[in-house]
């Protein structure tokens, strides 16, 4: 079925190109919420502003007594400075759309729009339009603001672009989809004393570069080899200076991985590396672990949905359903677990910006997938909205 118009195709790529230029970060889309509101309302529907903070909810709800649904895409921008030369490259030092959130908003403001304007659908759906998805606050902002008391989501589904996997092609599971987000933060205690006279002192750095090596051998010797996981070590900081040898240190990273078991094997070999290190160096350790964004898991019935419509919509040869759970995190997780939900995974492309690592200060969302996307959750909307 062809969905879109030319029309419709080249405003999408004129709102994706705002929000570029414009980018904000989580829970200061103040800009971003405004114009998306805007939209909405210019397509006529209901809209709600302010929700978790700066986001923004539209609710096309032709048929009371067909089942809501829910679509989400996220709005918020990262703390990067943008190197791509685009000429709507981002106008905000510091700050750029370096995941293709831009991208994503685009993408369902089209759905909405035709949706909106298609006098033969006849559903219920609920367009979401998250804040801080990066720092994982806002869906449970949003929750928190009584998203799903306020309106009876039965289903809630979310996309995100895939660089280096084809245009046009797709790929979801069901079960786990992505990995829980763990940070740590490991502070490191120790007499310190002259750099010329180690022996009557201590060093703290000497004692947490020790730990930073033993804590690599967690996910390579004590994680089952057929299980996904990673550790990170992102922050060293120390009191140290030129002559002094540093009393402290504070470690900080992450870690990721698919399944709870795995999780707390980490965070119970990690306190003891921290602890046995410290104890042998007659030092002493802090060490602080927690979750900061779960495991998100797709469920049966929306998984099965939203495979369906793919194979319907762009055939079968384009979906990976049984696809490798990534080692990303996801905030959806949030809403996914208050009701049934799916997430998914769209091509970005293979070649230059725009099969650039997601965060890479050269990213850029590949305009061409915005109505492949779209298209997607037109399709997905019809075809429940007949059940």
């Amino acid at each position: 079925m062809k969905l879109q118009t030319e029309s419709l195709k080249k405003e999408m790529i004129a709102w994706r190109h705002e929000f570029h230029k414009y980018p904000e970060l989580g829970f200061q889309e103040v800009r971003t919420s405004k114009l998306i509101a805007e939209l909405l309302r210019s397509f006529g529907l209901k809209v709600y502003e302010k929700f978790g903070k700066t986001g923004v909810v539209g609710h096309l709800e032709r048929n009371k007594a067909k089942k809501l649904i829910a679509i989400r895409a996220d709005i918020d921008a990262l703390p990067i400075e943008e190197k791509t030369s685009l000429s709507y490259q981002s106008q905000r030092n510091g700050t750029m759309h370096a995941c293709g959130h831009d991208g994503h908003t685009a993408t369902l403001l089209g759905a909405a729009k035709y949706l909106s304007q298609d006098k033969s659908f006849d559903g219920n759906i609920l367009f979401i339009f998250q804040p801080d998805e990066e720092n994982g606050g806002g869906a449970k902002a949003m929750i928190e603001d009584n998203l799903f008391k306020k309106f009876s989501v039965s289903e809630v589904y979310a996309l995100h672009n895939m660089p280096g996997m084809p245009v046009g092609y797709f790929a979801t599971r069901e079960n786990t989809i992505t990995a829980s987000e763990n940070s740590f933060e490991i502070e490191v205690i120790s007499k310190g004393g002259h750099s010329a006279l180690p022996n009557m002192g201590g060093d703290a750095i000497q004692i947490a570069s020790q730990i930073v090596n033993s804590l690599q051998t967690i996910v390579s010797r004590k994680i089952d080899p057929r299980k996904k996981a990673v550790l990170s070590i992102t922050e060293f900081i120390t009191n140290g200076k030129k002559n002094i040898l540093a009393s402290k240190v504070v470690l900080k990273g992450d870690t990721r991985c698919l399944d709870d078991d795995t999780k707390a094997i980490i965070e119970s070999e990690l306190r003891r590396i921290c602890q046995s290190i410290t104890a042998a160096s007659d030092a002493s350790c802090v060490v602080k672990f927690e979750t900061n964004v779960p495991i998100t898991y797709n469920s049966k019935a929306p998984t099965q949905n939203l495979t369906k419509c793919v194979i319907d919509t762009f055939g079968k040869k384009n979906i990976e359903s049984n696809c490798a759970p990534m080692l990303f995190s996801e905030d959806f997780s949030f809403l996914a677990s208050q009701v049934p939900g799916c997430f998914v995974l769209i091509g970005n492309g293979s070649n230059g910006p725009n099969a650039e690592p997601l965060h890479s200060p050269k990213f850029d969302f590949n305009d061409e997938i915005l109505t492949l996307g779209s298209c997607l959750w037109v399709n997905l909307a019809k075809m429940i909205s007949k059940h």
